[in-house]
């Protein structure tokens, strides 16, 4: 079995068995939801507060298997198979550390929830610019407005440029550490920006190219 599958099956297994084991120590509503500033608004029953989350992993990890194995240009994928690898192991670990924050808190352990995910969704951001960057022309990851699908010069300038935004959104999101009540803002807005910029973006290229 390759790293990568050993890496995703074992990252599963670990959050079912971490939900097996503490089953019968849960309360029989557990805490699911904050708002944003970190109180909680939101409450299911312990099963799914416990295996809810293993079980989008399972959905989550056959797609992403699935994705390069069907799109009609996976010889591209291949090109940069191994950033979008970290990628989805990143993903993964980010959600099983939602996972573990969840039952830290249902644990009585009350941490701020902005202080710890606005850090955690900063690298992720930063690491899915390292993606775009390197990502080529393909049918399920990146950038796919009709304009990128059209042309491969449209592809490569819309994905340098969004890879740079992204990084950035990566860094502002960071600022959620020192203003939590406000982290949702510092997470949300550049992301929104970046992804209307690069959209237009790719228009204003493709245009061009055609011109």
């Amino acid at each position: 079995m390759r790293k990568y599958n050993a890496t995703i099956l074992g990252i599963i297994i670990l959050s079912f068995l971490i939900g097996i084991f503490l089953y019968p120590s849960m309360p029989e509503k557990m805490a699911s939801h904050w708002d944003s500033k970190g109180n909680v608004n939101g409450y299911i029953p312990k099963f799914w507060g416990l295996f809810l989350i293993p079980f989008i992993m399972i959905l989550l990890s056959l797609l992403f298997i699935a994705i390069p194995r069907i799109d009609p240009l996976k010889e591209n994928i291949e090109k940069f198979r191994k950033y979008y690898e970290i990628f989805v192991i990143l993903f993964l670990i980010f959600i099983f550390f939602i996972y573990i924050l969840t039952i830290l808190w249902n644990m009585g352990v009350k941490i701020n929830p902005n202080l710890i995910i606005s850090p955690s969704i900063g690298i992720l951001f930063f690491y899915t610019g390292i993606l775009l960057q390197n990502a080529k022309r393909n049918w399920f990851i990146g950038i796919r407005t009709p304009w990128t699908l059209s042309s491969e010069r449209v592809w490569d300038k819309t994905h340098k440029i969004g890879g740079k935004l992204f990084k950035a959104a990566g860094v502002i999101a960071f600022a959620g550490i020192l203003l939590p009540d406000y982290a949702i803002f510092f997470i949300l807005l550049p992301v929104f920006f970046s992804a209307f910029y690069v959209v237009v973006y790719s228009y204003i290229e493709y245009e061009r190219e055609n011109r």
